[in-house]
């Protein structure tokens, strides 16, 4: 049996592959895209907001597309990696913070900031998916 040892170059890859996947769903919600949102989960991945669970990408499909038709229509959202830790080689935990900008909005409002973490996993084709998502009011602190 071979073990490869991993470079600091592909941690760093790694990193920034994993970090990417919170701007993957920003893109997705900019164009309002509820199929490329989901897209971004793992097929029987998770997503909990306060007081909702959706479970498979086709739940959450169709919860951002009628989402994208009301509350967050013409909406923008936003998302800052805090921290990224690696569970393992291809399991990472990332933290973000943001939240929804409403139309002319530069900064998230204090009331509707959000933290949140992200379990994301490399897949067979190399990409990193998003198994879990949760979030939560940021509150003060």
């Amino acid at each position: 049996m071979t073990t490869q040892k991993r470079t600091s170059s592909d941690k760093e890859t790694d990193l920034a592959a994993v970090a990417a996947v919170p701007g993957r769903i920003i893109a997705a919600w900019a164009a309002q895209d509820a199929n490329a949102f989901a897209e971004v989960f793992v097929p029987d991945g998770s997503m909990i907001l306060p007081g909702l669970y959706r479970k498979g990408r086709e739940q959450i499909r169709s919860f951002m597309a009628d989402g994208f038709q009301g509350a967050y229509r013409k909406t923008r959202v936003t998302g800052t990696p805090l921290d990224v830790t690696f569970l393992g080689d291809d399991t990472a935990l990332l933290v973000t913070e943001g939240g929804v900008l409403q139309p002319g909005e530069t900064e998230v409002a204090a009331e509707r900031a959000i933290r949140a973490t992200w379990v994301v996993a490399r897949q067979q084709d190399s990409r990193w998916q998003l198994v879990a998502y949760q979030n939560s009011p940021a509150g003060d602190g």
